[in-house]
């Protein structure tokens, strides 16, 4: 099977933005995921808010949002896009033996292309906002496995 064309390159190897415009909108919904690994001693001081920049998971899950809404200003070739949804959620977990926070995000659209850039901005803006309030207390934070995990599209149901 010969290679994917790439997308973002024209006939002449140029950089451009897609022309998405002869597609249809459909509902379009991706989830990423990642992991912030933390010493024992962080995660109990961000489950007793005790971090001194204040409290750390509401303002993760703030710029993770505010990331996601701003993705096309960040990465040159994505489309700016309508979300209709975007959620960022943050919980305790483990990776392997290690501990630490695990971070989600969904985003969604009624549009011509899908979200997956704007749902894997919000979880790394939301883990390197985690980084930032810890790394006082924790020079042995790592963030990992920064992924899609989902990405659909539905046609929109007609209206009544």
């Amino acid at each position: 099977m010969p290679p994917k064309k790439l997308t973002h390159l024209n006939d002449k190897g140029s950089v451009h933005m897609v022309d998405v415009s002869g597609k249809p909108p459909l509902i379009r919904e991706a989830v990423a995921s990642g992991f912030i690994v933390l010493a024992k001693n962080t995660l109990r001081l961000i489950q007793n808010n005790k971090i001194k920049k204040g409290s750390v998971l509401t303002t993760a899950i703030i710029a993770g949002i505010q990331a996601g809404k701003k993705t096309s200003e960040l990465i040159p070739l994505c489309h700016p896009l309508p979300l209709s949804h975007l959620d960022v959620k943050i919980v305790t977990g483990r990776s392997g033996k290690q501990s630490g926070l695990n971070i989600e995000a969904v985003a969604r659209t009624i549009a011509g292309t899908g979200v997956e850039m704007e749902a894997l901005t919000a979880v790394s803006v939301a883990a390197l906002t985690l980084y930032d309030m810890c790394k006082a207390v924790d020079s042995t934070m790592e963030i990992r496995d920064v992924r899609l995990i989902k990405k659909t599209k539905l046609p929109i149901p007609p209206q009544s």
